[in-house]
């Protein structure tokens, strides 16, 4: 595999981009928040892209923040943390924020900022070997990549607690029950599974779907009545739109939708 530290690759409508460093557990460094950052601009921008998936190269998704770097940046660190983890938050907000749906696999382990970036999908697919661990705490860091907010909307503040002061491993059935993933397949099956589910996304009513996450990111920090004024907000923009006219008139002649040619 190449030394491009993150792939990105458009095939039709979907784009992937694959965390490429497979022999450094696919840590993040600087070289590759920046090409995070870099192709989720792409992926937010192209209105060709209809869905997005995320994967990591070899046998694990992400060990978070490559600790080699911490240590050689020396009396430096705080600069150099700095800039990655305000990087990676870029990256993270464009690709949680972007009018249409990120699909993540996890093949593997995901670790600190990893872990983060794999619950930042819309849809996250776990393969059976895959697990999870906030891993902050054993090298004495704190969150970053949205944990510390993604976790308590996941799986409550009690569970988000547990996890981010101990530092334990999650494994794959864990994840599930504990509503960290989305669903959990056999190792051998998640690329078909990916590669299903992002052809049903992108098959999918994409405007509508790019307006269910801005609803879903404001809702706890909405009042009801805020909350009710987005909704009403949001249908009315769906109900202009192309795609809302294709799903009723499919719904009435009982068909299947065409949002791709709407």
């Amino acid at each position: 595999m190449s030394d491009i530290p993150v792939l990105f690759e458009v095939d039709g409508d979907i784009a992937t981009i694959t965390l490429n460093r497979p022999k450094a557990g696919n840590a993040l460094d600087a070289a590759s928040a920046e090409a995070l950052f870099d192709h989720a601009i792409r992926c937010d921008l192209d209105p060709a892209i209809r869905c997005v998936v995320l994967k990591g190269e070899g046998k694990l998704f992400c060990g978070g923040g490559d600790v080699g770097g911490f240590s050689a940046a020396g009396d430096d660190i705080g600069a150099y943390l700095s800039k990655l983890a305000g990087v990676l938050h870029m990256a993270v907000i464009r690709l949680m924020r972007m009018p249409k749906p990120l699909l993540v696999a996890v093949n593997g382990p995901a670790a600190g900022a990893g872990m983060s970036i794999a619950l930042a999908g819309d849809v996250v697919i776990a393969g059976r070997s895959a697990s999870f661990s906030t891993a902050y705490g054993a090298i004495g860091l704190t969150a970053d990549g949205g944990m510390s907010w993604l976790l308590p909307r996941l799986i409550g503040m009690r569970r988000t607690q547990d996890l981010l002061l101990t530092s334990r491993r999650v494994d794959s059935a864990e994840a599930l029950e504990i509503g960290l993933v989305t669903r959990v397949v056999d190792d051998e099956a998640l690329a078909e599974e990916t590669a299903r589910t992002a052809q049903v996304l992108a098959a999918g009513a994409v405007n509508a779907a790019g307006r269910i996450k801005d609803l879903l990111l404001s809702t706890l920090g909405e009042s009801l009545e805020g909350q009710l004024e987005r909704e009403v907000r949001m249908v009315t923009q769906s109900g202009l739109d192309a795609e809302s006219r294709e799903g009723v008139a499919a719904f009435l002649e009982k068909r299947k939708p065409d949002f791709k040619g709407a």
